[in-house]
């Protein structure tokens, strides 16, 4: 006797932490913005270029968490030759691994373009995930600053080219040398001091949400929260804090640069620094790009540990409500900088490099909060309804569908099972659909075909009081001859685009 074979268990749909589907709203609105911001890097005279999702798990390098666990931050497996593979990180490493294989082939400089999906096997949160786009541009093999200054004018155009407009955002522009500079100036130069240093930038970056003292605190002793938690500070003197805080704490550039450059005056890097910024100042502000687009801003402290020189950030000034019902400031949506080391590493020879990487996911949510997306619009497919099933009729109904297409109209024919009528309507109402076409024995016999306007017929199925007004409107349905089918339905599709148009 057998056992009885168990019913197999249903599998559970369910999708994976930190990733989510995108609904064709969201589609539609990410490839709203990418041809805006490709616009202007062609304008730029940036080209495409793409990589693969996978890259060999060196070459990304010293840029992912230190572990001994390749998949530690990263997505990974291992080829059929034991090799480790990883999802990309980001489009910056892919790109060094480009040039540097391709180095002959290409032309210095090297300008391109890139706008796909990363991958970060991190812990998800609020706003978080391990799935998302970012779009790039770089220009490598140019060494001068002005091709860093060229990023943040490009940034600038950018976010008004997608409708945020001028006091909406900065793109703000620090210099690693300088910081490098500000550091030796306190003490903490040296391969040995390198932990200290990133104590102190770890401070610094927490300048936004802190404020001032708290990061005072930070570079001190240590900082207490609010429920009562304690983080171990840098441990600096009162005298390398306010040198901290006051190369932190610049609003006006102009009026700071000889302070600074007195700060750092002595050390290897700083001096140089300050004049990189002072260039880049004079560059944007002669091509009319003033201080309330871009800004020498130097809290600025992102990816410093890649970062060689310049390094930028866009952020956008205007507030928005969090998860908790509080207003805050958007803040960054964008940054980059100048990593001059990361294609030498494949090379062995300096190959300077410059890049800016907006982040699509985290934008379009700005831009969603400023009302700047889906305002294209996207109007519902007429739907063919299916009234005869026999092989002639369908040919008929697909004839119809075909003809609309070809006009450029979207049009579908009712796939489903639903033989009745009025379940056909139903389906094109909760589609949305503007149009149903309608054609029955009667109307084929006399080549006539009904245009039902559904959009006319909802809004007035809530004016119209009783069955007779309704029967004496009969402005929603319409019967043209089958030849102007096309004709007749363009001139309605119009006139309910005139009246969308009015209402908004």
């Amino acid at each position: 006797m057998t056992e009885k074979q168990k019913k197999p268990q249903k599998l559970k749909a369910r999708l994976p932490r930190g990733f989510v589907d995108r609904s064709a709203n969201d589609i539609r609105a990410t490839d709203e913005m990418i041809v805006k911001i490709r616009e202007v890097y062609e304008r730029y005279g940036f080209d495409p270029v793409e990589t693969p999702l996978f890259e060999y798990t060196d070459a990304l390098g010293k840029f992912l968490p230190d572990s001994d666990r390749p998949n530690e931050g990263v997505f990974s497996l291992t080829d059929d030759d034991d090799q480790w593979m990883s999802l990309r990180y980001d489009l910056t490493a892919p790109l060094a691994r480009h040039v540097a294989e391709n180095f002959n082939e290409i032309q210095l400089p090297f300008r391109t373009y890139r706008a796909g999906y990363v991958f970060r096997n991190e812990k998800p949160g609020p706003g978080r995930f391990r799935q998302f786009m970012q779009f790039d541009a770089d220009t490598v093999g140019a060494a001068g600053v002005q091709a860093d200054a060229e990023m943040c004018m490009m940034m600038a155009d950018t976010m008004e080219a997608l409708g945020i407009k001028r006091g909406d955002y900065v793109i703000r522009v620090n210099n690693r040398k300088v910081l490098d500079g500000v550091m030796e100036a306190i003490g903490l130069g040296g391969d040995d001091k390198a932990n200290d240093r990133l104590t102190v930038l770890r401070a610094i970056d927490k300048l936004d949400k802190f404020g001032p003292e708290g990061v005072r605190l930070l570079l001190g002793e240590g900082r207490k929260d609010e429920s009562g938690d304690f983080t171990k500070g840098a441990g600096l003197s009162s005298e390398q804090i306010d040198k901290v805080l006051f190369f932190v704490g610049i609003q006006n550039y102009a009026e700071s640069a000889d302070d600074l450059a007195a700060l750092v005056s002595g050390t290897a890097k700083g001096g140089e620094g300050v004049q990189e910024l002072n260039t880049i100042r004079s560059l944007v502000v002669s091509a009319g790009y003033e201080a309330d687009r871009i800004k020498i801003d130097p809290s600025v402290v992102r990816g410093l540990e890649y970062y060689t020189g310049p390094v930028f950030e866009a952020e956008l000034q205007f507030a928005v409500t969090n998860e908790k019902g509080e207003k805050v400031v958007f803040g960054s949506v964008g940054g980059g900088g100048r990593y001059d080391g990361l294609v030498s590493r494949f090379m062995g020879q300096p190959v300077p490099a410059t890049g800016f990487s907006i982040g699509v996911s985290r934008l379009m949510t700005a831009l969603k909060n400023l009302g700047k997306l889906g305002s294209a619009e996207v109007v519902a497919p007429v739907v063919v309804c299916v009234m005869d099933r026999d092989i002639d009729s369908m040919g008929h109904y697909q004839r119809f569908v075909q003809q609309l297409r070809h006009a450029g109209i979207r049009a579908e024919m009712y796939q489903g099972n639903k033989k009745n009528f009025g379940d056909q309507l139903k389906y094109a109402d909760r589609r949305g659909a503007p149009l149903a076409i309608i054609q029955g024995g009667d109307e084929r016999a006399a080549g006539l075909v009904q245009i039902k306007d559904l959009i006319e017929g909802k809004r007035l199925s809530g004016e119209i009081e009783d069955n007779a007004a309704w029967r004496e409107a009969r402005v929603a349905q319409v019967s043209v001859p089958t030849g102007d089918l096309v004709e007749k339905v363009r001139e309605m599709l119009a006139a309910q685009a005139e009246d969308r148009a009015r209402a908004g």
